[in-house]
């Protein structure tokens, strides 16, 4: 079930929608490894992506204690001792590496804002091209909304909230966290309080149809506990959801208090 467009018209451009689709797409073509082979075929770059992933994106283990991997810790995790010399910034001495077990693989890296970075690094050009569409169809809506500010303290909120959520779960896990699904997933979620009503065009089968966002959101909800991907991290988009309809349902009950909605009455 593939969103194409929504039937919701915005009053605002939607810059920092747009400004975040930019700085993605820039980050994935310009930045990494694997985005820059697209346009040149290069084993070397093929080769690099693994490093740079691992020196800039999230992993558990890592936010938990406050600490990079240690090279002992990278051997276990990715496939042996030969693995060190690939991925951690280790003096090399002649043909060979220097090893130790207890130093740290990226003592330089700041694993609180790999938080952050980690929603701004893709996989593949199907991981981004797919969040990208999703953030431009539910993410123009909801910035029209709260306004530019407020929707990019949100968006980022919602990406380090769904990152939380898969560490809580999994904090011995040694996997690098990338993309900008959990943030998605929270615009998703606001956008399934404020505009439950709304017809989403979507493909559905080789057959375009227009679904009510409720009912399109719902679905996709559901289906990240029946598909529950290996090399997915779909507990991090529910937590992103779960945070969105959280912050939706503050934001609407806020909008009633100022318009001065009268309080219930009992019968």
């Amino acid at each position: 079930m593939l969103p194409l467009k929504d039937d919701n018209p915005t009053v605002r451009t939607a810059v920092v929608t747009l400004l975040l689709i930019v700085v993605n797409v820039g980050v994935y073509f310009i930045a990494q490894p694997v985005g820059r082979a697209s346009f040149v075929q290069n084993n070397q770059q093929h080769g690099s992506e693994d490093r740079y992933t691992v020196e800039r994106a999230a992993i558990p283990k890592e936010v938990v204690r406050g600490g990079s991997l240690t090279e002992a810790e990278v051997a276990d995790a990715y496939g042996g001792v030969g693995v060190v010399g690939l991925l951690c910034d280790v003096p090399v001495v002649g043909p060979r590496f220097s090893y130790e077990a207890a130093r740290a693989c990226w003592p330089h890296k700041n694993v609180y804002l790999s938080v952050l970075v980690s929603m701004f690094l893709h996989g593949s050009l199907l991981h981004i091209a797919g969040n990208m569409l999703f953030l431009w169809i539910f993410g123009n809506n909801i910035e029209d909304a709260w306004g530019r500010l407020k929707y990019l303290a949100f968006y980022l909120l919602a990406g380090v909230v769904a990152t939380a959520t898969f560490m809580a779960l999994n904090p011995s896990s040694a996997v690098p966290l990338v993309g900008a699904s959990g943030a998605i997933a929270g615009v998703m979620g606001a956008y399934l309080v404020l505009f439950p009503n709304v017809r989403i065009r979507s493909l559905l089968f080789f057959v375009i149809a227009d679904i009510k966002a409720k009912w399109w959101l719902l679905v996709w909800l559901a289906s990240q506990f029946v598909l529950n991907q290996n090399g997915v991290a779909w507990t991090a988009h529910v937590g992103g959801f779960a945070f969105g309809i959280l912050a939706g349902l503050v934001a609407r009950g806020l909008s009633g208090a100022r318009r001065g909605v009268p309080d219930p009455v009992s019968s």
